[in-house]
C-alpha cells in the first residue's frame, strides 16, 4: 500500500505510536494519533513528535465522522485488538496493521524474527551481536527497546534486521515475512489479553504464517506444543529444531558441554557451554536458537563461535549486580511470568532468598514454587499478587514467606536474613505495572537499593 497522502489512524500515544507517526510523516502520509484516554495532554504528545505540525491528535471519543475519513489503522502493541472501537474500524473495511507490519512494509533487506514466551530478549541480543559482528548494516529492533518503525527507512537491500516480536505485535501482521523465524517456547502468559491458551499459541505461531519453503523456522524440540506444530505440516518453511536434552539427527543440540549443529550433511561444534558468559540451561537454549538462526542466515561457524563466546548477559536477565557482605545479588526483573522465573531459580547454584510478586496477569504459581527444589530459603513478596502467591506457596508446603510493602523493604529484609554464601535474586514471576512503569525501572531500582545497602564489618 502506498501511504503518501493517506489518512492513517495511529491507535495509541505511547513510544510505539510516536514512532509510527514519525515514520508516516516521513513517507508523506497524514497521521492521526488517537488515544481513548482523554486525560492525556496533547501538547505533551506533540513534544515527542519529530514533525508535530503534520500530526492530528484525537483523545477520548473517535467519532463516526472521523472514522469515515481514514484509509488505514496502525495499532500500538499495548492496545487490545478486540476493543469495540477496533471492531468498528474493522467492520468499516479498514486494514488493521501493527507497528511491525508498518515498519516491514516500509523497510528493505532481510528480517530475522524471534518470538516465544521467554528468552526473546537474550536470544535477540545475541543474534544481533552475531549479525552485527559479521555484517555492516544490522539493526536490532522490537521489544528489545528500539521501535522497528524508527529504523525502517534507514534499511537497505543488504540490511539484516533482527527483531524481537511479542504476541501483541503478531496479532496485527499481514505480509510480515522473516527469512528466518524462531519460536523459543510457549508457556502460560498474557491470558488477560489473549483470553485462552489456544489463542495465545495461535498468535505465536503466526510468525511463520507468510514464510516460504526456502526460508527457515527454528523451534524448540523439548516444547510439546512447538514439536507438534513443527510436525503438523502447517509450517511451510524448513523446520530446524534445537534441544538441550537429546541429540537430534538434524538440528542443533547439547551433547555434554558441546553445542552441536547437524545440517543434514555435516556435524559442526559451535562452542562449549563452559566458554559462554551466560548461566543456565535456558541460556544454552537461547544460544542454540541464535546460533541456528545465524547459521541459516549465512554466517560461518567460526564467526558464530567468536560472537557467542563474547556475549554478556542482557541487563535484567539473571544479571550479576554485586556482592555485599558475602551475599551475591542478581537482577532478574525480566522474569515477568512464572516460567521465566523458574529459569531464574534454576540458574542459581547456592541458597537463595527470592523476591517475587507484582502485577496480576492471572498466572498460576504452583510450578514456580515447586521449582524451588530446596534452593530457596525465603520468599519475600511484594505487589498486587503477594497474598495470592503466599497462599499458593503455603498450599505447596513452602512456608518461609515474608510480605513486604515495597521493593526497597524487600531488599532490606533479604539482606538481614541472608547468610554469607547466599544469593538474593529478584525474579518476580509477575509484571511490574502498578508499582513501576516497566520491568527495566524495577530492575534499576533493585540495583540502586542493593548498592545502597551498608557494608558490615566482619
Amino acid at each position: 500500500m502506498k501511504l503518501e497522502g493517506k489518512r492513517v489512524l495511529v491507535f495509541g500515544a505511547g513510544i510505539s505510536g510516536i514512532g509510527a507517526a514519525d515514520l508516516l510523516c516521513k513517507v508523506g502520509a497524514c497521521p492521526v494519533i488517537y488515544d481513548g484516554n482523554d486525560k492525556q495532554d496533547p501538547e505533551a504528545i506533540r513534544a515527542k513528535l519529530e514533525q508535530p505540525e503534520k500530526v492530528e491528535i484525537i483523545l477520548g471519543e473517535l467519532s463516526e465522522e472521523a472514522r469515515k475519513t481514514l484509509n488505514l489503522v496502525v495499532m500500538s502493541p499495548g492496545v487490545p485488538t478486540d476493543l469495540p472501537i477496533v471492531d468498528a474500524l474493522r467492520a468499516q473495511g479498514l486494514p488493521i496493521w501493527g507497528e511491525v507490519e508498518l515498519a516491514y512494509q516500509m523497510g528493505k533487506g532481510k528480517v530475522l524474527a524471534i518470538t516465544g514466551t521467554n528468552g526473546k530478549t537474550t536470544t535477540t541480543a545475541m543474534l544481533g551481536k552475531i549479525m552485527g559482528d559479521y555484517l555492516d548494516s544490522v539493526y536490532v529492533v522490537g521489544n528489545i527497546g528500539t521501535p522497528y518503525t524508527s529504523v525502517a527507512l534507514d534499511t537497505k537491500e543488504e540490511t539484516v534486521t533482527v527483531a524481537e516480536i511479542s504476541s501483541f505485535q503478531l496479532e496485527t501482521i499481514q505480509d510480515f515475512q522473516p527469512a528466518v523465524s524462531a519460536i523459543l517456547n510457549i508457556t502460560e502468559d498474557h491470558l488477560n489479553r489473549h483470553h485462552t491458551m489456544e489463542e495465545y499459541i495461535h498468535v505465536k505461531e503466526l510468525i511463520t504464517s507468510n514464510q516460504t519453503e526456502d526460508q527457515v523456522c527454528v523451534l524448540n524440540y523439548e516444547d510439546d506444543v512447538l514439536r507438534a506444530f513443527g510436525e503438523s505440516g502447517q509450517v511451510k518453511a524448513k523446520v530446524v529444531y534445537f534441544s538441550s536434552l537429546r541429540e537430534l539427527a538434524q538440528g542443533i543440540f547439547l551433547r555434554g558441554k558441546e553445542i552441536v549443529l547437524r545440517d543434514g550433511e555435516k556435524e559442526l561444534v559451535i562452542t562449549t557451554t563452559d566458554r559462554l558468559k551466560i548461566l543456565g540451561r535456558h541460556n544454552h537454549e537461547n544460544t542454540m536458537a541464535a546460533a541456528a538462526m545465524a547459521y541459516y542466515a549465512g554466517v560461518p561457524v567460526k564467526n558464530i563461535k567468536e560472537s557467542v563466546e563474547n556475549f554478556v548477559a542482557v541487563e535484567h536477565r539473571i544479571e550479576y549486580v554485586t556482592e555485599k557482605n558475602g551475599v551475591v545479588y542478581y537482577n532478574d526483573s525480566k522474569g515477568t511470568n512464572p516460567d521465566a522465573a523458574i529459569k531464574g531459580i534454576q540458574a542459581m547454584d547456592r541458597p537463595t532468598l527470592l523476591i517475587g510478586g507484582g502485577y496480576d496477569k492471572q498466572s498460576s504459581y504452583e510450578e514456580w514454587i515447586e521449582a524451588f527444589d530446596g534452593k530457596v530459603r525465603y520468599l519475600v513478596l511484594i505487589g498486587q499478587t503477594r497474598e495470592k502467591i503466599e497462599e499458593t506457596a503455603h498450599k505447596c508446603g513452602f512456608m518461609n514467606t515474608i510480605l513486604a510493602d515495597n521493593l526497597e523493604e524487600a531488599v532490606k529484609i533479604c539482606a538481614e536474613k541472608a547468610n554469607k554464601g547466599d544469593a538474593v535474586l529478584l525474579s518476580p514471576a509477575c509484571a511490574s505495572w502498578g508499582q513501576f512503569d516497566n520491568y527495566e525501572q524495577r530492575g534499576r531500582m533493585f540495583k540502586e537499593y542493593v548498592y545502597a545497602l551498608p557494608e558490615v564489618d566482619a
